[in-house]
């Protein structure tokens, strides 16, 4: 199987962060993500229908992700971040952070031991805490937000690529976990429409199952799912119009620009709504 474990899609998006390090023009470099990623990325990304084309995408998505922290820490008064779920993210060593900016990232065990040795030699920028769990032990998550929550003023939560392989319900009680907190401030957070996840990303989902990982989270409503749990959409970036601004589209973006000048109203409507997919910023009720 080209992907064996949910640990590898890690190496996946690390694979993608360390093409765009090569680059000339690059957003942003990753130092780490050649090595994190591996050969096994680079298989992931070779082999795996449709991932090849999902460069730009994790690009733009990772320079959103960026400017939001960046953003956070410098103009809200964010003095903590939680990343769930953080795979192989190396922004506590690459964002230029505050050195008492504390940064909390979780993950599985393995993932965080393989993570530590690989950058054993490296020193993050910030307050960096690495923190073995698995985020489906919810004993063990209350206790790890009730002991962040307690230590800071105002907290970011980062979920980049996480709330995809959940189901619905889970997502919902994962965001009452963290409303639960309230020195958990703001959320940012990525969404798809559930067009893209049954249409597009289909023949990715069949080989991901394949390894007992599947995309499964992308709700009709968008960040609106999260209003019930106290979450309010504060900001959507839309991943193709991020992607114009930072001038990383999709191949072939001429020809789609040309047919969305010449169609319908009513269809643009219609293509807005199916392809909805881009980068949240929630705040707590």
């Amino acid at each position: 199987m080209t992907v064996r474990n949910v640990s590898d899609t890690a190496r996946w998006v690390a694979w993608y962060r360390a093409e765009e390090s090569d680059r000339r023009d690059a957003l942003f470099r990753d130092p780490f993500a050649r090595q994190l990623a591996g050969e096994r990325g680079a298989e992931i990304v070779r082999t795996l229908p449709g991932a090849r084309r999902l460069g730009w995408v994790m690009t733009v998505r990772t320079c959103v992700f960026d400017e939001l922290v960046l953003r956070s820490v410098a103009t809200e008064g964010v003095d903590t971040v939680v990343n769930l779920a953080c795979g192989f993210d190396t922004r506590p060593y690459r964002l230029a952070l505050p050195a008492t900016l504390r940064w909390f990232e979780v993950d599985l065990p393995p993932m965080i031991e393989e993570k530590e040795v690989a950058l054993a030699g490296e020193r993050p920028v910030c307050q960096l805490e690495s923190v073995p769990l698995d985020l489906a032990d919810t004993a063990g998550r209350a206790a790890l937000f009730r002991r962040i929550g307690s230590q800071g003023k105002r907290a970011l939560i980062l979920t980049e690529g996480l709330l995809a392989y959940l189901e619905p319900q889970v997502v919902l009680e994962l965001a009452r976990a963290l409303h639960a907190e309230p020195t958990f401030a703001i959320w940012v957070l990525d969404v798809v429409s559930p067009f893209i996840l049954e249409h597009q990303m289909r023949r990715t989902n069949v080989q991901l199952a394949a390894a007992d990982v599947r995309l499964r989270f992308a709700p009709a409503e968008g960040e609106e799912f999260f209003r019930p749990a106290g979450w309010i959409p504060a900001e959507f970036r839309r991943t193709a119009e991020e992607a114009a601004r930072l001038h990383r589209e999709m191949p072939m973006a001429w020809l789609w620009h040309l047919i969305w000048r010449l169609s319908t109203a009513r269809w643009r409507a219609e293509m807005a709504r199916r392809y909805r997919a881009g980068v949240a910023m929630l705040r707590r009720e």
